[in-house]
């Protein structure tokens, strides 16, 4: 694990010099993720917010307190999962990275992925599913809860929790969709919170 933590910081420090697309610009931090070395899980979101951008830690925010919440309702800490992006910059006003943005900068994520070896990766909202796959799935309404594989690594897609805070009925999907994680796992499913 400590062979693991000095690549991936090693990682960091390249992303906090990178200057390969316009989002290097108008960036206040990077945002290379953080989190367990060697994870079970991964979760995987779509890029940096404000509140990312500003602290220079991934899923900080509004989505991120809820992300938490996810993490800790399935039994596991947020320093047992790494949390990353698929863009390591924040968009101006939180919009979705460009196509060539997500090129650029999935590299750094790819590399993280194959250091950290999850057994499973949650790809959190469509944006996720297209920057690791590189394809526009059919909706992420119809991709979420069905497994597919990244590199030997399986996958669940879900909803992003930024969503969630707008659609809350939409958290029973996800609580679905982690309990099937879970159970591919081989980890119980903790009664849900009082």
């Amino acid at each position: 694990a400590a062979d693991a933590a000095r690549q991936l910081a090693a990682i960091a420090e390249r992303v906090a010099g990178c200057r390969l697309c316009p989002l290097c610009s108008t960036r206040t931090n990077t945002v290379p993720g953080q989190g367990n070395p060697r994870p079970e899980l991964m979760f995987i979101g779509e890029g940096p917010g404000a509140d990312e951008d500003e602290q220079g830690l991934a899923f900080v925010g509004r989505a991120g307190q809820l992300l938490t919440k996810i993490i800790e309702a399935m039994g596991f800490s947020r320093d047992e999962v790494f949390i990353g992006n698929i863009v390591k910059c924040r968009p101006p006003g939180n919009r979705v990275p460009e196509p060539d943005e997500m090129e650029k900068c999935i590299p750094y994520l790819k590399e993280q992925i194959a250091i950290l070896k999850p057994k499973v990766i949650v790809c959190l909202g469509a944006t996720a599913v297209k920057g690791l796959f590189g394809v526009e799935p059919a909706g992420i309404t119809k991709t979420r809860g069905q497994w597919r594989t990244y590199e030997g690594i399986d996958v669940m897609p879900t909803y992003h929790p930024a969503y969630l805070l707008r659609n809350p009925p939409a958290k029973k999907d996800v609580w679905e969709d982690m309990k099937t994680v879970l159970r591919h796992l081989g980890r119980p499913i903790p009664p849900p919170a009082k």
